[in-house]
């Protein structure tokens, strides 16, 4: 029977609801849950198919945020981190009442280049596809060199990321499949345009998959939001600047408390 795991943890009366990437789980926050939870009560999710939440086929983002949604607090700050931003962004354009405040990390509406768009080109993605089934454990272990590549701490930071996905179930190839089907597919930059929820977004400089212009566009586009560039930081800021990362983030939630 597919049953999603949730962990919840944490002192605060805030609710904060943290989504990792594809090809994860929720270890992936380990490094920052004790300081995140002496300010907040932490929700700590394996999304679908991922670590613990087996028996999971592959979900289109609407499933997958809908499955997710049925678990959390009826109000939280929900953080989506990569393909986690996606699904966090779904829910809080579907159940605004629900999202207190949506942060974004080193995530975009749309991931796929297009004419006028920087992201990951198709072939790309397509590529990543073609290999899972080939060689599954190579592929997932080359996406996680490529979030931390050019970071000072890159080789520690890429240990850390792999050590997470083996220490927990792999997902199933259709599973990992469906979530590289959402990076190629998904396009939310005109949705978001209409959306009514505090929105704070953050990037790394260095960032190979979500690149920094990206942040540039969306300030314009959506002026009402906030954005923060990390320098020295590729797709895992919260993993190589931790104190930094967190404090963005009690920044947001005093904000949103007002």
């Amino acid at each position: 029977m597919s049953k999603l795991w949730w962990q919840t943890k944490g002192e605060g009366k805030i609710d904060l609801v943290l989504l990792h990437g594809w090809g994860l789980n929720a270890e992936v926050w380990h490094c920052i849950v004790e300081e995140l939870g002496s300010q907040f009560r932490l929700h700590l999710v394996d999304l679908p198919g991922y670590g613990r939440s087996q028996g999971f086929g592959a979900l289109t983002l609407e499933e997958m945020a809908e499955v997710v949604l049925a678990q959390a607090p009826q109000q939280a700050i929900w953080l989506g981190w990569s393909l986690g931003g996606l699904v966090a962004s779904r829910v809080a354009l579907r159940h605004p009442e629900r999202v207190r405040g949506l942060i974004t990390v080193a995530s975009s509406p749309c991931f796929t280049a297009h004419e006028e768009w920087p992201g990951i080109k198709p072939d790309v993605l397509a590529g990543f596809q073609r290999q899972l089934s080939e060689d599954f454990q190579r592929t997932v272990e080359r996406f996680l060199a490529l979030q931390t590549l050019g970071t000072e701490t890159a080789r520690q930071d890429a240990r850390q990321l792999k050590a997470v996905v083996l220490e927990q179930p792999m997902p199933e190839v259709d599973v990992l499949n469906g979530g590289l089907e959402i990076l190629k597919t998904v396009d939310l930059r005109e949705e978001m345009d209409k959306l009514t929820v505090p929105l704070l977004r953050l990037y790394g400089y260095l960032d190979g998959l979500v690149p920094r212009k990206i942040a540039g566009l969306l300030d314009e586009r959506y002026p009402q939001s906030g954005s923060a560039i990390f320098p020295k930081a590729a797709h895992a800021p919260f993993i190589s600047h931790p104190a930094e990362f967190c404090e963005q983030i009690y920044q947001f939630a005093k904000l949103v408390d007002e």
